[in-house]
């Protein structure tokens, strides 16, 4: 299993957004794709932020009773990202992420540009094919 990396589970299908897309917007997608957050990119594709489901619940909340539209992803997501790389260990993040870590990570290359993402769910499903095969 150590030799496993994490670019051998990540999903480089995902949905990504600006720091200027409207929150309601940003929600939607997340719904629409069954996403539980994504990454925020700049214009060349870079991780700038992350917002989430939960980011977004407040926000959402207001709209619905205030019917005010006004928010953007880049006034409520997160700045400092725990994201990991292609080559890391499988193994070393699912340990990391037994703790109260994030369910989902970025997944950038050497100069911070985002080439996926990682779930718990995506690692779960490689361990269990591992085991299946042996």
């Amino acid at each position: 299993m150590n030799a496993i990396t994490v670019s051998d589970c990540m999903s480089s299908r995902y949905v990504s957004f600006t720091a200027q897309t409207p929150v309601v917007e940003a929600a939607t997608a997340m719904v629409k794709n069954e996403l539980i957050g994504g990454p925020v990119v700049d214009a060349n594709g870079y991780l700038v932020g992350w917002i989430s489901e939960q980011d977004c619940l407040k926000t959402v909340t207001q709209v619905l009773y205030f019917s005010e539209r006004v928010a953007t992803v880049s006034d409520i997501m997160r700045r400092e990202v725990l994201s990991v790389r292609n080559g890391d260990s499988v193994l070393d993040l699912a340990n990391q992420m037994l703790g109260q870590k994030p369910k989902i990570y970025p997944v950038i290359n050497e100069h911070n540009k985002v080439m996926g993402v990682i779930s718990r769910r995506r690692i779960l499903r490689e361990m269990c094919r591992q085991i299946a095969l042996q």
